[in-house]
């Protein structure tokens, strides 16, 4: 991967300073050669999770006058949510696909680098979505919130109602007000209970 943009990048005129594998080769690459842009991945050794990120939001902070355009291979919200947390620009995050259309990644580079901010349209869609969510958990009553605590571990109505000594009228009630707050209408495709438990974990 890393052979392959040096080689795209060069040919459309661009200078490539270093090409590195991990998160100390990147510190001590960006300290030495001050680029305009610094392309990371976000998963890199040693656990390939999140050091790509980290390493981003250090030379961020430390080093100014050089962007960074993180990629990745999925779409990772709360990647992107920290990486553009506190920024005023000169960040981008696109998901890898992105980079087979070399003119919008050029593009991309050149807005990072000219201090501008980039953001793949699925993650936008993605981060959305997200909001809305929480959106609607932010609606739910604090028993609400409870009940839907017990939904997520798998409780029954009638567990749900031993647990808080109320009857099991009062948590069918309950569950009604979280699954139209959640906005999850009857259906005979889906189960209204586990895709409120996923919303819930999601949070």
């Amino acid at each position: 991967m890393r052979d392959g943009l040096t080689q795209t990048l060069t040919r459309r005129g661009h200078d490539v300073v270093a090409a590195v594998a991990d998160p100390p080769s990147l510190h001590h690459a960006v300290t030495s050669h001050q680029p305009d842009v610094a392309i990371i991945d976000v998963r890199m050794p040693p656990t390939y999770t999140d050091e790509g990120l980290r390493a981003a939001q250090s030379i961020r902070r430390d080093h100014h006058s050089t962007g960074v355009l993180v990629f990745s291979q999925y779409i990772e919200t709360r990647s992107a949510a920290e990486l553009f947390a506190g920024t005023s620009g000169g960040v981008g995050y696109l998901l890898k696909d992105r980079v087979a259309d070399v003119s919008d990644f050029i593009d991309a580079i050149t807005q990072v680098a000219d201090g501008g901010t980039v953001l793949d349209p699925e993650v936008v869609r993605h981060l959305l979505s997200a909001g809305r969510r929480a959106d609607a958990l932010a609606a739910l009553t604090p028993r609400e919130r409870e009940v839907l605590s017990l939904v997520a571990q798998g409780r029954s109505n009638a567990a749900i109602a031993s647990a808080f000594t109320i009857s099991p009228r009062v948590v069918e009630k309950h569950v009604a007000s979280i699954f139209a707050k959640l906005g999850l209408a009857p259906s005979d495709n889906d189960n209204r209970r586990v895709l409120a438990a996923i919303r819930y974990l999601e949070s």
